[in-house]
């Protein structure tokens, strides 16, 4: 499954409507902190996995566990998205535009040829 950026977009704008908040009804500071909320379950889940591998108890061998806390984090960084999705549509933003952009200038200024398709590095398409 590919999902683009303006699908997610489009859905997530349209779920949150539907069944939350119109996005405008939530300030561009609170769904920077319902982010910075989820990006904290990502450490959270993070620091998990680290013990169970790294940890005095390393029960590493219960590898059903281990991949549990991989799903989770999984969970928790798509919720990131989600959220950073929400706060770049309520500033009117495309958030693929701006990681395009983001990409490609520091891409550029680190002297590597790669490069995503859209906006970014100052060189028309």
């Amino acid at each position: 499954m590919t999902l683009t950026f303006a699908e997610l977009q489009a859905a997530n704008r349209a779920l949150c409507e539907e069944i939350y908040y119109r996005l405008d009804e939530w300030s561009a500071t609170d769904w920077a902190c319902a982010m910075g909320g989820e990006a904290g379950e990502v450490l959270n889940q993070v620091n998990k996995l680290r013990r169970l591998c790294d940890g005095p108890d390393k029960p590493y061998n219960a590898g059903i566990v281990r991949s549990e806390v991989i799903r989770a984090i999984g969970r928790e960084l798509a919720d990131v998205v989600i959220y950073a999705d929400l706060l770049a549509s309520r500033l009117r933003l495309c958030l693929g535009d701006c990681v395009a952009e983001t990409f490609n200038a520091t891409s550029k200024a680190i002297n590597s040829s790669k490069r995503i398709s859209g906006p970014g590095d100052g060189e028309t398409r």
